[in-house]
């Protein structure tokens, strides 16, 4: 375990932005991560675990407390009981998801191959329940062990326990529970990939829901996500972002039918059915039609430091130079532009510190 003060937090985050923490401790062990949280701020502030800082945006003043870095490792693989043919694959919290999903592929192990080139950490993946093209950790997720709060105890909660919905958990906004290590449940099927989402099928050149290996099935992911600016590349802004800034809406049927009506004739918003007879549509969509275009650089006076992503318009990215100010300033202007237009309001998705939207 290490402990700096006043440590650059922008340094942490793929934004490469956000201010100093007071105290920031790094741990690498899951005894270390326990005894991290569970020990109080010295100045009596609050404690925020920072992971891979891929779906956080960070004030410019900083973090006026204790920032835990989870720099935790460890990965196994056992038969999963009475399950023929299922894994379990338990990785600590602080393991890389991207070197995760390849090492899976790679052995053999079928249900998150459509999960690469997603930065950040393991064990913020059960949070917000990640998902892309197709999949969603929801879907392979057994168990999650964590550090509870206030039992003050180190517990075990199925997926069951977890609330999993769209891009959302019981973990989600709670600080109760500090993840210390996920546990997956994957078949061992190296052609057993399924590219169910439409644009991977293309990309694969399958019909949507066939079978492909799934090396073919996580390259064709990779390149998908590169084109798009979301694999992380120091040499390209596009990459400097949270990934995703806004999540997809999910309307009630008349919502989305006033939605239908403010698009006109000429406009056909995206519609995908919810099991619960809720309609999800497209938030890059709507921002596009909303006069929002690849590269938009936002109101006047914000310089060219922040602006959408040349290759993405659901990415808000860091040009160079830029501050938190900034960034929120460019969201707020893409978020009430969709609303004037459409009647619909964008949430983003990012943990937002010290911020609001």
């Amino acid at each position: 375990m290490s402990l700096r003060a006043d440590a650059s937090l922008s340094r942490l985050t793929t934004l490469r932005l956000g201010g100093p923490a007071r105290r920031l401790v790094t741990v690498t062990t899951e005894e270390e991560l326990v005894e991290a949280v569970a020990t109080p701020d010295p100045e009596g502030g609050p404690t925020l675990l920072l992971g891979g800082g891929s779906n956080v945006v960070v004030a410019d003043d900083g973090y006026d407390g204790t920032v835990v870095h989870v720099a935790t490792r460890g990965v196994t693989v056992r038969d999963a009981p009475g399950a023929d043919g299922l894994v379990h694959v338990e990785v600590a919290a602080g393991e890389p998801w991207d070197a995760v999903v390849a090492r899976c592929v790679a052995d053999g192990l079928a249900g998150v191959e459509c999960l690469a080139g997603i930065p950040g950490a393991t064990g913020a993946t059960p949070i917000q329940n990640v998902g892309a093209y197709g999949q969603e950790v929801a879907q392979t997720i057994v168990a999650v062990r964590a550090y509870d709060r206030v039992e003050r105890a180190v517990v075990e909660l199925a997926a069951a326990d977890c609330a999993f919905s769209y891009r959302h958990s019981r973990f989600k906004g709670d600080d109760r529970f500090a993840i210390l290590a996920v546990t997956f449940a994957l078949r061992r099927d190296p052609d057993g990939g399924a590219a169910r989402y439409g644009e991977l099928a293309r990309a694969l050149g399958v019909e949507a829901g066939a079978a492909v290996p799934l090396a073919a099935a996580r390259e064709a992911v990779l390149g998908l996500r590169a084109g798009k600016g979301m694999v992380l590349d120091p040499a390209d802004h596009d990459t400097w972002s949270a990934g995703s800034f806004f999540t997809n809406p999910i309307l009630e049927p008349q919502a989305f039918a006033a939605l239908v009506e403010r698009a006109g004739a000429d406009l056909e918003p995206p519609r995908y059915p919810e099991a619960d007879g809720r309609v999800k549509t497209s938030a890059a969509w709507l921002i596009e039609r909303a006069g929002f275009a690849k590269g938009y650089a936002g109101p006047a006076g914000l310089g060219g430091r922040v602006a959408l992503s040349t290759k993405h318009t659901l990415a808000l990215t860091n040009r160079g130079g830029a501050t938190t100010a900034d960034l929120l300033t460019l969201a707020r202007d893409v978020r009430d532009g969709v609303e004037v237009r459409f009647g619909v309001r964008l949430v983003p998705e990012p943990v937002l510190v010290g911020v609001t939207l």
